[in-house]
């Protein structure tokens, strides 16, 4: 096993890249890129960093110079031999050949588009802007780069001792949460800690100890990188990116009502009926769920990814019962800001009425609270489709705190799906 002492006191002489893989991303956002790939590969989309934890000063953290550096390593990054065959032979969701033929030669031949870096109020202005399927992947390295830059920032200077003692009790952390996970009956969870981890070694060695610790328990990790290092299963299925663009590409309010629906009429031709996850809540659950198509209500699950996980579960079960299907055959994946406590209160609540599963991000891969001052404490910076042809893409959330867009269009989209008044929820990761 790595010993990351040691590995992250030696970043002090010598550069060491945080991503070295195309692959080393979430798994959704391939499944997500094939789609795009074959549906709306003429749209041009502008990405940009957003850090709403405005109080983590990242320009004055993070030197440009190597920030810089570490971008222009991911531009030159293309996929190896070994993961082009991976993609293409692996077994996911128990189906073979998951990614066409067409897209895995593009994607063999891709590089990442160039980017556009400069400082403002202390922060950091990152925008990437381009064809939809090759801009999209820079999200998440984009992530994973500045979030480690910023642990190193932090962590510079340490002696090695004093490195050995901070992982010490970091591991000392998650295994306790562990002990506390392996209590629960029928307990199924995955690592979807990628985008705010702490570092790609610390990610790979809470796998690690998920693994050891939660046996089959643990169903895999959203890394395409370490599923494929650690023999286990990639998982993930959309995320909102794609409500977002084809909302803004709707040519009228009637579109626009549409557009959500739309994403999944095309998400479940590209898959031939597989990976049947519903991501209702990005204009709202409630409203999306009560204007669903029945053929929605076969679908295997729902995502619940912001405002109260409790209360969206429960409006799932409801519709399900309203529309005659069985809460008890459907999935219910619960994925925001999740810790070992939430995970047991959902536990506990649902078990029994639902299928749970649970996708556990940044308490798993970047819980150092309270150690080195409370410097490494997690932050809430994400990388979002802010335009489409030019025009501004708008999320409305469950919480009200993660809504993003213009404020005029924002009501407007809050007239068109129905959206009512909204408990806002600390948006802390």
């Amino acid at each position: 096993m790595v010993d990351i002492a040691t590995r992250v006191h030696n970043h002090n002489w010598k550069i060491d890249p945080i991503v070295r893989s195309l692959i080393d991303t979430d798994f959704y956002k391939l499944l997500m890129c094939q789609s795009i790939f074959r549906n709306k590969p003429e749209t041009t989309v502008t990405f940009s960093l957003i850090n709403r934890s405005t109080s983590v000063r990242l320009a004055e953290l993070i030197d440009e110079g190597e920030l810089r550096e570490q971008l222009d390593h991911v531009r030159s990054l293309s996929l190896s031999r070994g993961e082009s065959t991976w993609l293409r032979g692996n077994m996911f969701y128990g189906k073979r050949q998951m990614f066409r033929p067409d897209f895995m030669e593009w994607f063999e031949a891709l590089r990442l588009p160039p980017y556009h870096l400069e400082k403002r109020d202390g922060q950091y202005e990152l925008t990437f802007e381009g064809s939809w399927p090759e801009v999209m992947l820079w999200e998440i390295p984009a992530l994973a780069v500045l979030m480690e830059l910023r642990s190193r920032a932090v962590l510079k200077g340490m002696g090695k001792f004093e490195l050995q003692v901070l992982y010490a009790r970091a591991m000392t952390r998650l295994w306790e949460k562990i002990e506390r996970l392996k209590g629960l009956e029928t307990l199924r969870i995955a690592d979807f800690g990628t985008r705010r981890r702490h570092s790609f070694l610390w990610q790979d060695w809470c796998v690690q100890a998920m693994q050891e610790g939660l046996g089959a328990t643990f169903i895999g990790t959203s890394n395409c990188a370490i599923a494929r290092k650690r023999d286990i299963e990639a998982i993930g299925t959309n995320a909102h990116e794609l409500p977002m663009v084809y909302s803004a590409l709707a040519e009228s309010d009637a579109e626009l009502a549409q557009a959500p629906y739309q994403v999944l009429a095309d998400w479940h031709e590209e898959h031939d009926g597989n990976l049947r996850i519903i991501l209702p809540d990005t204009y709202g659950t409630e409203g999306f769920l009560r204007n669903a198509p029945d053929w929605l209500t076969t679908w295997t699950g729902i995502r619940i990814d912001s405002g109260d996980p409790a209360k969206g579960a429960e409006t799932a079960i409801r519709w399900w019962k309203a529309r005659g299907e069985d809460p008890m055959q459907k999935l219910v994946i619960f994925s925001d800001g999740l810790d070992v406590e939430k995970i047991e209160e959902l536990h506990r609540q649902f078990h029994g009425r639902v299928k749970v599963s649970f996708g556990w991000g940044t308490m798993l891969t970047n819980d150092f609270r309270g150690l080195a001052g409370d410097r490494l404490a997690p932050f809430s910076l994400v990388c979002k489709a802010v335009s489409a042809n030019g025009r501004p893409t708008v999320k409305l959330s469950d919480n009200p705190n993660k809504a993003m867009g213009p404020a005029a269009e924002i009501e407007r989209y809050k007239r068109v799906f129905g959206v009512g008044a909204q408990a806002a929820v600390e948006v802390v990761v």
